[in-house]
């Protein structure tokens, strides 16, 4: 499994990056990614306009930015585990595990909730591992970065299906059904045919049966 750090849910940050003012609701921002040093991910970092106007003449290159308008964020409740989770609080569960198997229905979640204009892409970039795009969710800012897996056109159908699946299972796979394993067959028991036996030492005392004795010998098997 790939280290989950890279592709966490960025939260949008309440101050300045370069000047640590605080934001204001409705104000017009700087939202940019940079490469993380310590990691194979990427560091958020907000900006008010003069911010990042004193921040691109330190001359350090942001892997992507864009302009966005800031809200003050809402507290972040937990998801009652016994209400069905939305498509992008299952999509935040599979960023966070970050397995390696799921790149591609993240994918379709991502493309999914941007057409329900609950997300909105700013920015793809090409890189060597492929192409990654960013997703900034529309209320709260948030950033979702997914990788683009290139799907081919013959397995797009099969990935829906499996996001049918876990919207329809409260975002978990279900688990294949075991079929109880039929006892083996054992031959049927056979009672054993009560054998006539002579007691010991007993003899025949039957009498021989009668004989012509004008029979000829061949005369026996006629």
């Amino acid at each position: 499994m790939a280290i989950a750090e890279p592709w966490h849910v960025r939260a949008r940050g309440r101050e300045c990056a370069a000047t640590q003012t605080a934001f204001s609701e409705g104000e017009t921002i700087v939202t940019a990614l940079f490469p993380d040093p310590e990691s194979s991910g990427y560091l958020r970092r907000d900006y008010c306009i003069q911010g990042w106007t004193d921040h691109q003449a330190s001359g350090e290159t942001a892997f992507s930015f864009w302009r966005t308008t800031y809200a003050i964020p809402t507290g972040n409740e937990k998801p009652n585990p016994v209400e069905k989770l939305s498509a992008e609080e299952i999509l935040r569960r599979l960023i966070d595990e970050d397995e390696d198997h799921t790149e591609n229905t993240r994918f379709i979640l991502a493309v999914m909730l941007e057409r329900q204009k609950i997300l909105r892409e700013t920015d793809s970039q090409r890189t060597p591992s492929g192409i990654i795009r960013v997703y900034e969710q529309r209320k709260t800012g948030e950033i979702y970065i997914v990788k683009d897996p290139d799907i081919p056109l013959s397995q797009v159908e099969a990935v829906q299906d499996e996001v049918i699946i876990l919207l329809e299972n409260n975002g978990n796979s279900p688990k294949p059904v075991e079929m109880a394993e039929a006892p083996a067959e054992t031959p049927a028991e056979i009672e054993p045919t009560p054998v006539a036996t002579e007691p010991s030492g007993s003899e025949d005392h039957r009498d021989p049966p009668e004989s012509d004795s004008t029979q000829g010998a061949g005369d026996a098997f006629t």
